[in-house]
């Protein structure tokens, strides 16, 4: 059995609701003619008349006349999923999933979101806080957080947000026992590290007049949490290399602090990612463009 034209139910409707054919096409802006061929085609589909034409009007069989109360129905229910359709694209409300790695969570995350949901009370967040690489789509995520050169899904759109800039830093009881002035000064102490699939471990620096060394180690810590590894370094485990927001407080008490700041290590950049924008509810939608507007300023706050 073939699919029917739906189309052809809601004319049918129309007809029968203004009275004529005449007056539906006024009402629908449509040619007489175009809606009488359509009529016609559902009749034949129904295998029998649906209608007579009088001198008084139009005359409903037995037959259109129960078929009439289920071509309404069907047009009611057109018009509701459509204003259902419509009131979601109006106004932000309804749950956004959320996905950012520990550091950024606890760090910036915490920060703006209160912000947010004050602006936007019928908007629920659900915050997934891993550290592992998430599928969007599979995973029914809406927008994930991520510190990376570059995402290589052509199915999504990465919007790069903000720099994350990062130092090297170490507990002040440490660099008191020995001084840090080059980089080969870091060879003297224990180092902490995320952990890396390719098992090379070091720093890529470049001096503000663009020398450039890299000094390899091997790392006493190796994690893939970056809350972690700053709690070491607090507790004089060693050196690590972290982006500036997650140790500006630690700095500000005195439990951190810089070492060979004339020395950058590379710049990671802050991508937010999500699916294409078309069909992107409302809810969705404001929480991207908010979140790229409130993170850069935080991201990127120097010691």
């Amino acid at each position: 059995m073939s699919f029917p034209d739906v189309t052809n139910y809601y004319l049918f409707a129309q007809v029968m609701a203004c009275g004529s054919i005449s007056a539906a096409s006024r009402e629908l802006g449509l040619p007489k003619s175009t809606i009488s061929r359509k009529i016609a085609l559902l009749e034949q589909e129904q295998g029998t008349r649906l209608f007579h034409r009088s001198r008084s009007g139009l005359k409903l069989t037995d037959v259109g006349r129960e078929f009439l109360v289920h071509c309404e129905r069907l047009v009611s229910a057109a018009e509701s999923a459509q204003q259902v359709t419509q009131r979601l694209l109006d106004k932000p409300r309804g749950k956004v999933e959320i996905s950012a790695p520990y550091a950024l969570s606890q760090s910036l995350l915490v920060q703006v979101l209160p912000e947010f949901m004050s602006l936007y009370p019928e908007v629920e967040i659900q915050l997934v806080v891993t550290n592992r690489p998430v599928n969007l789509i599979e995973e029914g995520i809406d927008i994930a957080l991520r510190v990376r050169k570059n995402i290589e899904d052509s199915s999504l759109i990465a919007r790069p947000i903000s720099q994350a800039p990062q130092t090297l830093y170490i507990s002040p009881d440490l660099i008191n026992q020995n001084s840090i002035t080059e980089p080969e000064d870091l060879l003297t102490f224990e180092h902490l590290s995320m952990h890396y699939t390719n098992g090379r471990y070091g720093y890529e620096l470049i001096h503000s007049s663009g020398q450039q060394k890299n000094i390899r180690i091997k790392p006493r810590l190796i994690t893939d949490d970056m809350i972690v590894l700053r709690e070491a370094a607090i507790k004089k485990l060693g050196i690590v290399a972290l982006p500036n927001y997650l140790c500006n407080d630690a700095v500000n008490s005195g439990e951190l602090v810089p070492v060979l700041t004339d020395w950058h290590l590379p710049i990671g950049i802050m991508h937010m990612t999500y699916s294409h924008r078309r069909g992107i509810l409302p809810a969705v939608r404001v929480l991207i463009d908010f979140l790229a507007e409130k993170l850069p300023h935080l991201a990127q706050q120097q010691f």
